[in-house]
């Protein structure tokens, strides 16, 4: 009962898009859940029904005692058949290994990117704002810059291609 409980109270769609499971494993996870529900209401419905058959009824009502008494003996011989059920169990035990590897991996994924993210907040907080940092701070950090800078003017160019096309020409002549 307790564990019907507690399946009740988890809310597995705020559980699916927190914790940012893929979607094999959302769909994996849903259709076990389907699954298991179904198992449940099966059971719920078979053990709902009565499992005892009266004879007595029968003899009273059909004339051929032999087909009843034949019933009966029929229903004491009965032995269930026991199904081997260990490779199920295998499945499921395969397919648990592989949810908790997906979710170490998840996790492990989740991780890294939040300590980059955390490393990209911390480098934004402590940048200096736009307007105080210098050409030779900006060369500095991307060298690229420079030498872009360094071949126009070996090679004459005065003018960045593409700024006369987006910004306009400015010049008063």
């Amino acid at each position: 009962m307790a564990s019907k409980a507690a399946t009740a109270a988890v809310d597995f769609t705020r559980i699916y898009s927190t914790l940012g499971l893929g979607k094999e494993t959302v769909a994996a996870l849903q259709a076990f859940r389907k699954r298991h529900a179904d198992a449940q209401r099966i059971s719920g419905t078979l053990n709902a029904q009565p499992t005892t058959v009266d004879l007595e009824h029968y003899r009273s009502i059909l004339k051929n005692k032999a087909i009843v008494d034949e019933a009966e003996k029929i229903l004491k011989d009965f032995k269930p058949v026991t199904y081997d059920v260990s490779a199920h169990v295998k499945a499921i035990e395969t397919f648990e290994a592989k949810a908790v590897a997906k979710a170490k991996e998840t996790e492990a994924q989740i991780d890294v990117e939040l300590k980059d993210l955390q490393a990209t907040l911390a480098n934004i907080e402590e940048a200096r704002p736009f307007e105080d940092l210098t050409v030779d701070e900006v060369g500095k950090a991307h060298p690229r810059i420079l030498e872009a800078v360094e071949t126009m003017v070996k090679k004459g160019k005065w003018t960045v291609p593409g700024y006369k096309e987006k910004f306009g020409d400015l010049s008063l002549m």
